[in-house]
């Protein structure tokens, strides 16, 4: 909320409608804006006429829902979902579970990491953000890849996150106490993510076989 170049225009949702930002996240209600916003309808066009650039924060499979409607405005799009992240819709229906929701969407989608795409972003009028994995797996492989100085068969990665990146749920596992000086692996062998690993780092070495069907392993 303190971005130099950019101003909160709106938030929505469904759940907390007419309710004022700072009364569902306190840790904000110190910022003027956070007490004057409230939380209202998701009117594509609407938020087109209030705001130049949208954040979708939905789960996948109703994150590209959203979108159609509001491409379809000219606005430009984030989205933190995984919809847009796969260029291959039967991949993303092997690691999602469903049909992509808008599958004529995916050519136009740009992957959001700009140290890598920053000049196609720029122009972007729909981005997928990076889920936090591969981000961190990415960053350091990406530039070994390109200059050919690493073994593709000898990569091995173990990755770890905290455990808000689960969200908001209120459950047993995700609670201080459960987890707290602890790990557990979970999403093995085929993590979600590893589908836009092997994606990236194949379209960069120029095989686009080389990472299918080798299992990365997160804790």
């Amino acid at each position: 909320m303190q971005h130099p170049y950019a101003e909160l225009a709106a938030v929505t949702s469904r759940q907390f409608a007419g309710k004022r930002l700072a009364d569902i996240f306190p840790r904000v209600s110190h910022h003027q804006k956070a007490g004057d916003l409230r939380f209202g309808a998701s009117d594509p066009v609407q938020l087109a006429q209030m705001a130049q650039i949208i954040f979708l924060a939905l789960p996948h499979g109703l994150a590209a829902e959203f979108a159609k409607p509001l491409v379809q405005t000219g606005a430009r799009i984030v989205d933190l979902s995984a919809d847009f992240r796969i260029k291959d819709a039967k991949v993303y229906k092997e690691f999602y579970g469903n049909d992509h929701p808008a599958p004529d969407l995916l050519g136009e989608a740009v992957y959001g990491l700009p140290e890598i795409y920053r000049a196609e972003i720029s122009g972007a009028t729909l981005v997928a953000c990076p889920g936090c994995y591969p981000t961190s797996i990415l960053l350091p492989l990406l530039p070994l890849i390109r200059e050919r100085v690493l073994n593709l068969a000898s990569i091995l990665v173990t990755s770890l996150s905290g455990v808000t990146g689960a969200g908001r749920k209120v459950e047993a596992d995700y609670l201080f106490a459960e987890c707290n000086e602890s790990m557990r692996p979970y999403g093995v062998p085929k993590h979600r993510h590893l589908s836009e690993i092997e994606e990236q780092l194949s379209g960069l070495a120029g095989e686009k076989s080389q990472f299918n069907s080798r299992p990365i392993w997160f804790r």
